[in-house]
């Protein structure tokens, strides 16, 4: 999501180094940018007139813009864009950042998908931003234990536990009347025969023994085994945000609309499962603004990364903020755990 040559090439030297300047003293403040206050910064050896000049050419040129009520000045997306893209500098991490970092990754615990986790609430306590932690669907999903439930004469609740520790239930409906008799009879065969089974590996003369097995409760095993399949193919990549309350400190967002909006967005999860999913493996991905496909997230940034281990995606870490994100701080923490999450996955 780089810019062409032609583009970086319409700006000079001078440009690049005042819109870098405006940038950074926007991320850090929050306030639009003046002439003023970047006659203050020891890199620019340049008049406030001169300076004035040269922002408002970035501003035609689409990499500032002006908001009504101030004679500052703040970065667009295009100008937040070409900042990561071509002029963010390296974040140095300090001792305190450094050793937080290094108490997660020798902690050792004892499962990738627990690593993940703590490393999206390190991450959300680095950045002060909100984070994401993903863990991937297992590719062999096996039930652990079933159960089953009355609630009338012709309905009844299939629950179904996994080996990751997922239940689900399914409510069931009859087209003849029911009994807790024939409900315990199917509970004992499914116990028997499905437990610790993939359901690819479900065979029919394994569905016939258990038709056999269940008695009376013989009638009810294909509807059973056709929502096990259902679950199955319903399951989807895990995902956990982490200091979601840490939006509240931005005035990004404070429309309470944008914010409601946003609130909604990570109880439907879905959406920002597939920004990820469609993200580069093999690099850390930065979505700023309309550059995100889902309409809650045009006011916002979200920067992630996929840990790899053995050639294969074992979860992914990131974080959700304003465009105007400490870019810098958020790519050095996130490839640095990423990097030694998957060395040690």
């Amino acid at each position: 999501m780089s810019f062409d040559s032609e583009v970086k090439g319409n700006l000079t030297d001078r440009k690049k180094l005042i819109l870098k300047a405006v940038i950074e003293a926007h991320i850090e403040t929050g306030e639009p940018v003046g002439s003023k206050l970047l006659t203050t910064n020891k890199q620019i050896m340049l008049s406030s007139a001169t300076i004035r000049n040269e922002m408002a050419e970035l501003e035609e040129m689409g990499y500032l813009e002006q908001p009504h009520t101030s004679a500052g000045r703040v970065p667009s997306e295009k100008g937040y864009r070409f900042y990561v893209d071509t002029l963010m500098e390296d974040y140095q991490l300090n001792a305190s950042e450094l050793s937080l970092l290094n108490s997660l990754l020798s902690s050792r615990l004892s499962a990738i998908d627990k690593m993940v986790e703590k490393a999206s609430s390190v991450m959300a306590a680095l950045t002060n931003y909100t984070s994401l932690a993903i863990r991937p669907k297992p590719k062999k999903v096996v039930v652990v234990r079933f159960k089953t439930l009355l609630l009338g004469d012709y309905d009844f609740l299939l629950i179904m536990i996994t080996s990751s520790s997922v239940v689900n239930t399914k409510n069931i409906r009859t087209r003849e009347p029911i009994d807790a008799w024939q409900l315990e009879l199917l509970g004992a065969a499914l116990n028997r025969f499905m437990v610790g089974v993939d359901i690819n590996d479900i065979t029919l003369p394994m569905i016939m023994q258990m038709e056999i097995a269940a008695g009376r409760g013989a009638p009810l095993v294909s509807s059973v085994i056709k929502c096990v399949y259902e679950f199955v193919s319903e399951l989807n990549d895990e995902i956990d945000f982490e200091g979601v309350n840490r939006l509240l400190q931005y005035p990004e967002y404070s429309d309470m609309e944008l914010l409601r909006d946003m609130l909604r967005l990570f109880e439907r999860k879905d959406d920002i499962i597939n920004i990820v999913a469609g993200g580069r493996r093999d690099a850390t991905n930065i979505y700023i603004g309309s550059e995100n496909r889902v309409d809650e997230m045009k006011s916002s940034t979200i920067v992630f990364k996929t840990i790899m281990a053995g050639g294969r995606p074992v979860g992914a870490i990131g974080v959700i903020g304003p465009c105007r994100m400490d870019y810098p701080k958020v790519v050095t923490t996130l490839e640095y755990l990423t990097g030694h999450l998957s060395e040690i996955a």
